[in-house]
């Protein structure tokens, strides 16, 4: 396999800024690269979707799935954030571990079996936009619309190339209480502060009954307040936000029924989408991997998986803790790494086996 170009392609779209929303030039580069392998494409704004070439409607369908948008560049680089240089094996620069290793990857693995006849399954790839923002015009706007029915989920992220099985949910949460407003120099009024108090302490210390095995148990945090305007003013509204961080063994719904019951204020999900994902330990996919000695695990984080309600694992070379932070990077080795593994996790694969 000719290697070099793949770390080429990588170096390519690093240079090219993609924050999440702004992926036109990198959709550009992706583009090219597949028409230039004789690969056909559909590109839908800035996602790609390809198929391989002895399509069988007949046949399950796995996708392939990563994303080529960033994260906008935060104040600690010391390097050349879109320089992609390569310095003592590694390959520096935004994007290139989040998720630009785990993407080139799957293309890579995508390209070697693009011309093969008689595979057991049909490989559908898509290079998707938005995934750092959970915008509207990435994966989710694909799935039974873009792209065919899907039996298994290969996603793309920084797993140092364990395999994950699960991946916490997220549920944000915004409550407002409202108090009266009255002078501070008088007991008047109902301070909108003080009645978040009792709820605040039911967030920092209660415990969900369940715990998962992979994914430990349900975190909330209270991460913002707003409330008052002036200081001789009791406020009369107060607002927190609350991330919750949920494991497979609720959903949403679960954990919103919950917290309603035990709390004062307001609630309004931000949304109810980002549920937890998971998939049997007895999954042709997950039995493979073991097999290749790949370990398990589960994220924290949460991924284009939570889109998807058909299986899926999460699987790519790099580092999650690398992710994000200033000069980013992924190395060499872990690229070739992450394209071997990526291609040996299905040869053979026998979807039908799954009950």
């Amino acid at each position: 396999m000719d290697f070099q170009k793949y770390i080429d392609l990588l170096r390519e779209l690093i240079i090219t800024p993609s924050f999440s929303g702004e992926e036109n030039g990198t959709a550009d580069i992706l583009g090219r690269f597949l028409s230039n392998e004789g690969i056909l494409f559909h590109r839908v704004k800035n996602n790609l979707i390809a198929i391989n070439h002895h399509f069988d409607p007949h046949k399950e369908n796995i996708l392939l799935n990563s994303h080529h948008d960033t994260v906008k560049v935060n104040a600690g680089w010391t390097r050349d954030p879109f320089g992609a240089a390569i310095e003592d094996g590694n390959i520096y620069g935004l994007g290139s571990n989040d998720a630009g290793g785990p993407l080139i990857s799957l293309v890579a693995a995508f390209v070697y079996y693009y011309y093969k006849k008689d595979l057991p399954f049909n490989i559908v790839i898509a290079a998707t936009a938005e995934e750092e923002t959970f915008g509207p015009n990435g994966l989710s706007a694909l799935l039974g619309k873009e792209l065919p029915d899907i039996s298994l989920g290969i996603i793309g992220e920084p797993t140092g190339l364990s395999l994950g099985v699960a991946e916490k949910g997220l549920l944000v949460l915004d409550i407002e209480y409202r108090g009266k407003a009255g002078h501070a120099a008088r007991d008047t009024g109902v301070n909108a502060i003080y009645l978040a108090l009792k709820d605040i302490e039911w967030f920092r210390n209660y415990r969900f009954d369940q715990i998962s095995e992979y994914l430990g148990p349900v975190t909330m945090q209270v991460t913002k307040i707003e409330a008052g305007y002036q200081h001789n003013v009791i406020p009369d509204i107060c607002r927190l936000v609350v991330d919750i961080r949920i494991n497979d063994c609720f959903s949403n719904s679960d954990i919103l029924k919950i917290v309603r019951q035990n709390i004062q204020g307001i609630v309004t999900p931000r949304s109810m989408k980002w549920n937890s994902r998971s998939i049997s330990l007895n999954h042709p996919v997950v039995i493979k991997a073991q097999n290749m000695g790949i370990p398990v695990f589960g994220s924290p984080t949460l991924s284009d998986q939570v889109h998807c309600d058909f299986p899926t694992v999460k699987i790519g070379p790099g580092q999650s803790e690398r992710s994000h932070t200033p000069d980013e990077y992924i190395s060499v080795d872990e690229l070739k790494e992450g394209i071997h593994t990526v291609i040996q996790l299905l040869d053979g694969l026998q979807l039908h086996q799954i009950h």
